[in-house]
């Protein structure tokens, strides 16, 4: 068996957390000029999991990429995660992927049975998407990252963007938190990856499944739950749609290994998220603060966060049954517009 070299000791951070922090990125994008387009169902105002142009009557393309550097050592599993949490954008919009390239760089120190198991595992989640690997680009860098560019399909009246949540609508949570903790805690060799096995099951489990539930129930909006913590991406749904809400912290999905090591083994992208997002989110209860670690903690290829009708959600729940998504669960309820703190978790 070719013996690989341990990808997590090549980086200074790894999967999502290695992203530009909120705050950062907001002030680089900053006075940028948003060009639009009568067919541009959604671009950049506002922003959401990916673009959406309509075709025609019937059709609309969804475009997204998605890349980062390695959370676990085995390549053909950092491989799988990269391409799940890729394809994820065109899930959480209501779309199906069409076609894949492959984002890579590495280092060609490495040798080549390391780099191509990379790309045979992000080959292996595109086939199960259903959707085909179709070229890519790579370059030599230090630090090594992979991932995907993905074009999917979706009708335009079948679009669900991050802007419809309502008020009376339950959210619900597909996958729990904490990933980032525990690759944090991997990568400080705390646990290793079969520790961790469960958590890393789920992270290379594509959002497919779900987001056919969130369709067939006719779900109001949905995210996906990746570097931006479920707080980012939930308070990004609230201020498209103009809405607040409220969460019970008590039943918030989460690894417990990840409640565990929360104190000793946050990724960076914990505190630069807490810092943007906080103002707007106050933890009223000691169980959201014990959970503030995981509320803010960076996901990566994490669960879709969907937003439905009160008459609705049996139905949906229901939908994720049949499609043996086994870890949802009804989080909190959406409120009417109000100032800050937009976001209440109890």
């Amino acid at each position: 068996m070719e013996k690989f070299a341990k990808l997590t000791e090549l980086v200074s951070a790894g999967g999502c957390a290695a992203k530009i922090g909120p705050g950062d990125l907001q002030q680089i994008l900053s006075g940028l000029a948003i060009e639009t387009a009568p067919d541009l169902l959604v671009g950049l105002d506002p922003a959401d999991d990916a673009a959406v142009y309509r075709l025609n009557d019937d059709t609309a393309i969804i475009q997204t990429l998605d890349f980062f550097t390695p959370i676990v050592d085995d390549p053909f599993l950092f491989g799988q995660i990269a391409a799940a949490n890729a394809l994820s954008d065109v899930y959480a919009m209501g779309g199906r992927p069409l076609l894949a390239m492959n984002i890579f760089a590495f280092p060609c120190g490495l040798g080549a049975g390391t780099l191509r198991a990379v790309l045979e595992g992000g080959a292996s989640k595109v086939k199960e998407a259903g959707a085909l690997i179709v070229g890519g680009h790579s370059l030599e860098d230090k630090e090594p990252k992979y991932g995907l560019s993905v074009c999917g399909l979706v009708h335009p009246d079948r679009l669900i963007t991050g802007a419809g949540a309502k008020p009376g609508d339950y959210l619900i949570l597909t996958k729990p938190l904490g990933l980032g903790i525990l690759t944090t805690a991997l990568r400080g060799r705390v646990v290793d990856e079969a520790g961790i096995g469960g958590p890393l099951a789920e992270a290379i489990e594509l959002n497919r499944a779900a987001a056919e539930a969130m369709a067939a129930a006719g779900a109001n909006a949905a995210t996906d739950v990746t570097g931006f913590g479920l707080a980012g991406h939930l308070l990004q749904m609230l201020n498209a749609s103009g809405v607040s809400a409220r969460l019970e912290a008590a039943s918030l999905p989460v690894w417990p290994q990840a409640v565990e090591l929360a104190d000793k083994y946050q990724p960076g992208g914990t505190k630069r998220n807490a810092d943007h997002f906080g103002g707007q989110t106050l933890l009223t209860s000691a169980v959201a603060q014990a959970l503030k670690p995981l509320i803010f903690d960076p996901q990566t290829s994490g669960g879709l966060l969907i937003s439905v009708a009160e008459d609705r959600l049996e139905g949906l729940l229901a939908e994720l049954r049949s499609r043996s998504v086994s870890t949802a669960a009804v989080v909190g309820r959406i409120g009417p517009a109000a100032g800050d703190p937009r976001l209440i978790i109890e």
